[in-house]
């Protein structure tokens, strides 16, 4: 049950970021997903060294640390991803 959980946390981060971040990310939903599972990884890690990763009530700060890090995520990977791609796409063919 937790993967199940951790890949529905991802696609909802990953599809907000990308709604949040100007531009378009040319990224797959597959991708957007791992993405967002990433953020989450990131907001908890973050969440747990300032320690409010278990509060009372709605974790809402890590809720939020959560969503910048899959903000960072997204927007990092899709430029990755853009680069590797493109790179791919501009090959001449003889």
């Amino acid at each position: 049950m937790g993967w199940l959980w951790a890949i529905i946390v991802g696609l909802v981060l990953g599809v907000i970021a990308r709604a949040i971040l100007p531009g378009k990310q040319n990224i797959p939903l597959w991708l957007t997903v791992v993405f967002g599972i990433l953020g989450s990884i990131l907001g908890n890690a973050v969440a747990t060294w300032i320690g409010v990763n278990d509060t009372k009530g709605i974790d809402w700060i890590r809720h939020v640390l959560q969503l910048i890090g899959a903000l960072v995520v997204v927007g990092v990977g899709s430029t990755l991803w853009q680069s590797i791609r493109g790179n791919r796409g501009n090959r001449q063919r003889t």
